[in-house]
């Protein structure tokens, strides 16, 4: 018995296999999305500043524009989350995307809460803001060595009610 077989009918099957099989995540990349989940979990989320101590290297530098030049390591980040956290008590990032290589991940979060508190120099608003954000987390040997940031600041101005 012969069977009409035509490579056409299987080349889209055959490029979806290849593609699942292509697109498989490393072991590597599956470790640096779990770093980068409970970064903002933990630290970001419930305010546990004691585990950056752990997911991010003692040489650890922070290249957003919006706080230029905090010193490097967890104890540079810590003061920024704990402000944030005094300013929004209920301080919430979602991840909506992550990607990541063997060095990199990138993470589209959005960050949510209600200003209680004086966040730097703005004073308190009592206003709800949701604020998307865009973070790159360099990671090494396990821990993030290099973060850059940006953030919808002119929507978070706005929602807090500082520029029409």
């Amino acid at each position: 018995m012969f069977v009409n077989f035509s490579f056409s009918r299987l080349s889209p099957l055959l490029c979806v296999l290849l593609a699942a099989v292509a697109c498989k995540p490393s072991p590597a990349e599956n470790n640096h999305r779990e770093i980068v989940r409970q970064y903002f979990s933990e630290a970001w989320n419930q305010g546990h500043l004691e585990v950056l101590d752990h997911l991010l290297a003692p040489q650890y530098i922070n290249h957003t524009p919006s706080t230029p030049n905090p010193p490097p390591g967890p104890g540079g980040l810590k003061p920024i989350i704990a402000a944030f956290r005094r300013a929004f008590p209920d301080l919430h990032f979602e991840i909506k995307d992550l990607i990541a290589n063997d060095s990199m991940v990138v993470a589209r979060v959005v960050m949510t809460g209600t200003q209680r508190d004086s966040l730097f120099l703005l004073p308190p608003t009592g206003k709800t803001v949701s604020v998307n954000q865009i973070n790159i987390e360099k990671i090494r040997n396990g821990q993030i060595v290099e973060h850059w940031r940006v953030t919808d600041e002119l929507s978070l101005m706005r929602q807090l009610g500082f520029v029409p």
